[in-house]
């Protein structure tokens, strides 16, 4: 059975910059240290953990923002799950546990980025949770240590999460979404980890596609407002602004 808390204990907290280790892969110059979790929790972001029994399987880390337009919202740096849980739903419990606690706050939007790439994390985060995605950021990170990245750029998607929305709310309390009014839909293979580490050129060849197209169909006014999942590829479904 998994239970989720907010960890403010250091012994919790270093647990977790254990996981981004095992995780990821990370090398130690590049993990959020415990004192960013620390100041992320008194600054009025969140710092919330998955166990299972006494053992921490996962966890999520954010900090507060603030729009141009003076919006308050919160950015979600990284949430990490072991592999042995992540179908066993404890992603979702935590981003729900997320959302619970800013609604109590009176905050209505989350972000957070992910690896357009990764299919199984895009299908989560748009299927699964009603994120949409509105923009998207050139290499956000630079290259990093992670063998999950494979040496390529960190291009990433900004899954925005409107926390009231019908969208989001139809979809915890799992009702079905109407399907998408595509306009544009840009296909990634299911097998790119083998891909990147295989042939590494053809990866990055394959995202460099993917980025030209995202960038020029935002700029264009639409949004990614779905994603397909099939055998060998899926997809993003963009469709018009309304």
């Amino acid at each position: 059975m998994i239970s989720v808390r907010t960890i403010t204990e250091i012994s919790d907290l270093r647990e977790a910059v254990q996981l981004q280790k095992t995780i990821w892969g990370f090398e130690d110059l590049e993990l959020l240290p415990v004192r960013l979790f620390v100041v992320a929790h008194k600054v009025g972001g969140q710092t919330m953990g998955a166990f299972d029994g006494d053992r921490l399987v996962g966890f999520l880390i954010a900090v507060p923002g603030i729009k141009p337009d003076g919006t308050h919202y919160l950015h979600s740096n990284m949430m990490g799950v072991l592999a042995g849980y992540r179908n066993l739903g404890a992603g979702r419990q935590l981003k729900l546990a997320q959302r619970e606690e800013a609604l109590e706050r009176g905050i209505d939007m989350i972000e957070w980025t992910f690896d357009p790439l990764e299919l199984k994390n895009a299908f989560f985060n748009m299927q699964r949770l009603g994120a949409v995605v509105e923009r998207y950021v050139l290499n956000q990170y630079g290259v990093t240590s992670s063998h999950l990245h494979g040496g390529l750029p960190t291009d990433r998607c900004i899954a925005s999460w409107h926390l009231r929305s019908d969208r989001v709310a139809k979809i915890v309390a799992g009702e079905p979404l109407a399907p998408v009014d595509a306009v544009e839909r840009i296909e990634v293979p299911n097998d790119i980890g083998a891909i990147r580490r295989d042939c590494p050129a053809e990866a990055k060849n394959i995202q460099a596609s993917i980025s030209g197209r995202f960038l020029e169909y935002l700029r264009r006014g639409l949004y990614v407002a779905g994603v397909e999942r099939g055998e060998t590829h899926g997809a993003y479904l963009f469709a018009k602004r309304t």
